[in-house]
């Protein structure tokens, strides 16, 4: 879809379609991020088990990652102003394919320490691409469809998120039935020392297409210089501004830097704990629709493999709850995600992006609650439908917490891109109150609480003092 610049006099207004272009770069770029992103969620139980891990020490997993973009957000700010937004890009790019390349030593030595290395270099290269990215997301079109705009690029991540658990847990958990009996057969340490090994082929794929794409960028395309394209809301955000000294001086931004925080924690943290949350729950027999489910899934995903000269890796369905079928259940969280991303573009077209906001994060927190009280495959399905409660807040939030900043807009952006690490730190609390304060289902009071907390700000914190 073609979105037109900010206006501006006729006999100087490019075409509708001269950003098409670098849009279309900017939503592989956020299909990458959310693939990337959510492979975490099938890596983190592989390298439990790997790496013999307490459900505390696997949320290192997210720390490492999600820890990136608090620490490289200035930074990467400083590379953009030296490098400008096209080289910093590609330095983004080649960065995140170093840490993919990581994983070969990491998967040869079987050391968590390499892992969380390896997972700490792709987030530093995703949080340079990201300050890069999400400005020309912004401003490449009209301020009053910001929101929708953010979502139609969010359609692209939530669709690589939803993806790469599914690809993934069929690389880590599948495999074929010879394979699996061939492993068992092993001693522990010589099964877990090959089954550390399938890690290598995702992220030498990563690492080679990233390399290409970072030669895209560096030599075939030539991005608007973004200080070049107007600001239409600038003007009217001075008045709101003026007298301020920093952004943090608006307590709106503050509230919504928080609301950034709790919401990346409760999102990540939902995906991260679900294989584990379904292995808490016993469940020793399907239900008809969830096999049919994971069979369908199943099939398609084999398809595509033999597609590209790979063996099947069939899931068994009448072993209960496993870490495939898991994997699956992790994909169809993020892909409800993507569902309501899809939805939400009319929606927040046509109705107050507020009061969407308000009922998901509502909705959100009873969900978990219910899951909380719950037992079987129904607790696991309600957390699963979280994923079509979160698909709108990014793009809500965020233009709402930059709302009246004015000169002051790219420092609060910079803030809200920080807030990222509450991916960092929310699925650690979860892992400490798992295990150390009674299991899965009471840490599954944490992201409770936070929805909680966006339903605060939904209703009062967004408001511009």
């Amino acid at each position: 879809m073609a979105l037109a610049p900010a206006s501006s006099p006729a006999h100087t207004a490019a075409p509708a379609r001269s950003y098409a272009g670098p849009m279309v770069l900017m939503t592989t770029l956020f299909f990458l991020f959310g693939a990337v992103t959510n492979f975490n969620d099938v890596l983190m139980p592989y390298l439990k088990d790997v790496c013999q891990l307490t459900d505390l020490q696997s949320s290192a997993v997210q720390s490492a990652f999600f820890g990136a973009y608090f620490l490289m957000s200035l930074p990467a700010g400083w590379v953009l102003k030296k490098l400008g937004y096209q080289r910093g890009i590609v330095v983004g790019l080649l960065v995140m394919a170093v840490g993919a390349m990581l994983f070969i030593p990491a998967a040869d030595a079987r050391a968590f320490g390499l892992f969380l290395t390896a997972l700490a270099t792709l987030g530093a290269g995703i949080t340079l691409l990201q300050v890069a990215a999400n400005p020309y997301v912004s401003i490449l079109g009209p301020a009053r469809n910001a929101a929708a705009r953010v979502s139609i690029v969010g359609v692209a991540n939530n669709f690589g998120g939803a993806l790469s658990p599914l690809v993934g847990g069929l690389v880590l958990f599948g495999g074929s039935v010879a394979l699996k009996a061939r492993l068992a057969a092993l001693p522990l340490g010589e099964r877990l020392a090959q089954e550390s090994q399938l890690v290598k082929g995702p992220y030498l794929g990563l690492a080679a297409f990233l390399a290409v794409l970072a030669a895209v960028f560096f030599f075939l395309v030539k991005l608007p210089d973004i200080e070049s394209i107007p600001e239409e809301a600038a003007a009217e955000a001075r008045p709101v501004a003026a007298g301020r000294t920093s952004a943090l001086a608006f307590p709106h931004l503050v509230l919504g830097i928080v609301a950034i925080f709790v919401y990346v924690g409760v999102e990540v943290g939902l995906g991260s704990f679900l294989i584990r949350y379904g292995e808490s729950q016993g469940i020793q027999q399907l239900s008809g629709f969830t096999q049919s489910l994971v069979r369908g899934l199943n099939l398609a995903t084999n398809y595509a493999l033999v597609l590209f000269g790979q063996e099947p890796s069939p899931i068994d369905t009448t072993a209960g709850f496993t870490k495939a079928v898991g994997a699956v259940l992790v994909s169809s969280y993020w892909f409800g995600s993507l569902v309501g991303r899809l939805l939400g573009i009319p929606l927040l077209l046509r109705f107050h992006n507020r009061a969407l906001l308000v009922a998901v994060c509502a909705a959100g927190a009873a969900l978990v609650g219910a899951s909380i009280v719950s037992h079987g495959e129904t607790a696991l399905w309600l957390v699963v439908l979280c994923g079509l409660m979160n698909s709108i807040m990014w793009p809500v939030i965020f233009p709402l917490a930059i709302t009246g900043l004015g000169s002051f807009t790219k420092q609060g952006s910079s803030y809200l891109i920080m807030a990222i690490v509450g991916g960092a730190l929310i699925p650690p609390l979860m892992g400490f109150i798992a295990t150390h304060g009674g299991g899965l289902r009471v840490a599954f009071v944490v992201p409770a609480l936070c929805y909680l907390y966006l339903l605060f700000y939904a209703l009062s914190g967004y408001r511009v003092r």
